[in-house]
Parts: structure tokens; C-alpha cells; sequence
């Protein structure tokens, strides 16, 4: 793949659209958000970048512990969040592994939620939300007898610091209220110079709420349970400027939130999405991703569609 549309990766903090009232408990997560080339180093190599994000998310159904859609009168949930990264890749070390390290901030720019019930239970708010510090290395990239990559990999550990806004009347907020560690690994494998896929394989930890959201009653505190989440991306170079692809995201809970210590059986989320993506490089400083995801068999979530508008800068 020539190296003009190799890009960076962008872990993103996207807000969940989550309520308490329908035991939507994980915090915001890079859900599809990055994709195309993502083991990949930086295109124009060390130095610092700036990613920004546009995120557009539409919900039309709540889904229980099932799958099945809630009986409301109403199910529409419409977000728009904005993230910013920054990003500062260092000089390479003897063996050609790059360290560096990121920092993150999903705010959001508007939130519009309507079951039809005229409650307080799915009450929103737009702001700051928290900050993701994530330090990483890129590992040598392994290529060909032509010199040509073959394998790309990168290794982060990301930190969610719960500095964002938060109400716990409101069930879906800028900030989680509680502290995150979601370390991942990516790759990028060239099956050949047009044909390649990427996956990025993330862990979810998640710290005590001590403040719970209104809808858990009168308890102490709760803790979201853990869970494992991938983006993958099967991509084709049209060109050295174009790639197409199609993309999709996969989520499971694997472990019960907690309740004043005491794990609470069916809240566990799932859910899977898929759709066509593309990446734009107009040089190697400034890259353009676009990826539309239709979601799937989602359970204790919504279910909905996304789209990620994506750009890469080099300062």
C-alpha cells in the first residue's frame, strides 16, 4: 500500500447513547470509528497531528435483554458529538518501534431524545466530556522481500479520566462519572498491494460510579461490567490517493454490572454493525475517512445507524 494513504490511528471516546432507565450501563466507546489502515504508522511519519471527529448517530428502536424493541410510543434518539485528538508521534528507537502518546475529548454538540413518555428517565445533555489519555508504540513494520509492508502493529493503553460533565438526573451525559481503561491492539496485513484488512481488538475496564444516575435508586455506587469490542475493515487501494472498504464494529459484555458490589443479571450489551467506508488522502499530511455503520442485533442498547466523518492533519 503506498505509504501516501497509510494514516494514523484515533482511538475515539464516541458517547454512548445510553440510559439507565433501560440498563444501558458502558460508557462511551470507539465503536467504528476508526478503520481503514488502522495498524498502520503515522502517513507523514513523526511529529504531531491533529484528528478531528463528526460523529451522527440515529437510534429508532431501545432493545431489551432479548433483542427485542421496547414497547414505547416513541423511540428516536438523534446525537451529534465532535471529538478531538491530539496526537504526538516520537522518533524512532533503535529497533524502529515509535513511541507516542494521544489525548482525546468527545464532547457533545446535540443530543435529542424522545420515547414518548413525557418522563425525566431519558433526559440529555450537550458539554464537555471526558479525557482520554492513551500512550502507545508502533512496532516495526514488517515487509516483503520488495521492500513492500506486509504486516503493520500498534499497541495502546487507553485511560478515560471522568472529567466530563455529568448529572445523575440526566441518563445520557457528556462524562461517565467513573474512570475507564481500555488498552488495544491493531493491525493492518497486506494480502497484496491493493487488498488488505485491519482490526483493532480492545479490553473494557470499568471503575466505580460513586454518584449512580437517578434510575439505580438509592444505592452507594455501581460499576459497568467489562467487556471486549473490535473495529474491522477489509479495504482495496483504487489508487495511491483512494481506498474503498467495508467496515463493521462488534460489542459483548461479558461480565454483570454492579450494584452496591453485588453483580444485577441482565444488562449485559451487544451488538454488531456493518457498512461501506472510504479513505481520501490528499497528501500525507491530511487524510479524509468517511464510514456509514447499520447496526444489528443489539441487545440492553439502542440500535440505530452512524455516521464518522474523519480528518487527519499534521501540524
Amino acid at each position: 500500500m503506498p505509504k501516501s494513504v497509510l494514516r494514523t490511528v484515533a482511538t475515539v471516546s464516541f458517547i454512548a447513547l445510553s440510559s439507565t432507565a433501560y440498563a444501558y450501563d458502558l460508557p462511551g466507546l470507539n465503536l467504528g470509528n476508526t478503520s481503514f489502515y488502522d495498524g498502520s504508522p503515522a502517513p507523514a511519519g513523526p511529529g504531531w497531528y491533529l484528528e478531528e471527529y463528526l460523529n451522527y448517530a440515529k437510534a429508532n428502536r431501545f432493545n431489551d435483554v432479548n433483542g427485542d424493541k421496547l414497547q414505547l410510543p416513541k423511540q428516536d434518539v438523534d446525537v451529534l458529538a465532535v471529538t478531538t485528538q491530539i496526537i504526538y508521534v516520537g522518533q524512532p528507537l533503535a529497533n524502529g518501534a515509535m513511541p507516542g502518546i494521544t489525548a482525546i475529548n468527545t464532547s457533545l454538540a446535540h443530543v435529542d431524545v424522545d420515547d414518548g413518555l413525557d418522563n425525566t428517565a431519558l433526559s440529555s445533555r450537550a458539554g464537555f466530556g471526558d479525557l482520554v489519555i492513551g500512550p502507545f508504540l508502533q512496532l516495526p513494520t514488517i515487509t516483503r522481500a520488495d521492500g513492500s509492508p506486509l504486516l503493520t502493529q500498534r499497541i495502546e493503553a487507553d485511560i478515560a479520566i471522568p472529567v466530563g460533565a455529568y448529572d445523575r438526573n440526566r441518563s445520557i451525559n457528556p462524562g461517565s462519572n467513573f474512570w475507564s481503561f481500555n488498552p488495544y491492539y491493531a493491525a493492518t496485513y497486506w494480502f497484496s498491494p491493493k487488498w488488505s484488512a485491519s482490526g483493532r481488538f480492545m479490553y473494557l475496564w470499568n471503575g466505580k460510579n460513586d454518584d449512580p444516575q437517578a434510575g439505580f435508586g438509592n444505592v452507594s455506587d455501581t460499576q459497568a461490567g467489562q467487556a471486549l469490542h473490535a473495529n474491522l475493515t477489509l479495504q482495496y487501494a483504487v489508487n495511491e490517493q483512494l481506498s474503498l472498504g467495508l467496515n463493521g464494529y462488534w460489542l459483548k459484555q461479558f461480565t454483570d454490572t454492579q450494584v452496591d458490589g453485588h453483580d444485577v443479571s441482565g444488562r449485559k450489551e451487544k451488538v454488531w454493525a456493518i457498512g461501506p467506508g472510504l479513505l481520501y488522502a490528499f497528501n500525507k499530511e491530511n487524510v479524509l475517512t468517511v464510514n456509514s455503520y447499520f447496526e444489528q442485533g443489539a441487545e440492553n442498547r439502542t440500535e440505530g445507524n452512524k455516521l464518522v466523518l474523519n480528518f487527519l492533519h499534521k501540524l
